[in-house]
């Protein structure tokens, strides 16, 4: 296949590679399910567009995006803050069991 996608000259049919994707369509290109790559777009700044009532990604932007991230970077993201850590709540203890009150 050349470069503008037209088959390679020997006959034999060639498939198109989209340069706009669907949300489908970049999961598939990452190789990850369409749950795993909605968590990703909501949480990271993934390169996109919302047309209408759908998402839209660049196949390029996708892998350079994909390219220029950091493994040490998630890690460093991922270390816990003093705001991260959860602090058990006391609990009470009961002191006299169940209290029944007669009138």
């Amino acid at each position: 296949m050349t470069a503008d996608n037209t088959p390679a000259g020997d006959g034999t049919p060639t498939e198109t590679v989209k340069d706009i994707l669907n949300v489908e369509e970049a999961a598939a290109l990452l190789g990850v399910s369409v749950k795993t790559f909605n968590k990703v777009l909501h949480a990271e700044d993934m390169p996109a567009r919302k047309i209408g009532r759908e998402w839209k990604f660049s196949r390029a932007a996708l892998i350079e995006w994909v390219g220029s991230g950091r493994a040490r970077d998630f890690y460093r993201e991922a270390t816990p803050s003093i705001h991260d850590t959860v602090t058990p709540i006391p609990r009470r203890q009961r002191t006299g069991g169940w209290r029944i009150e007669m009138d």
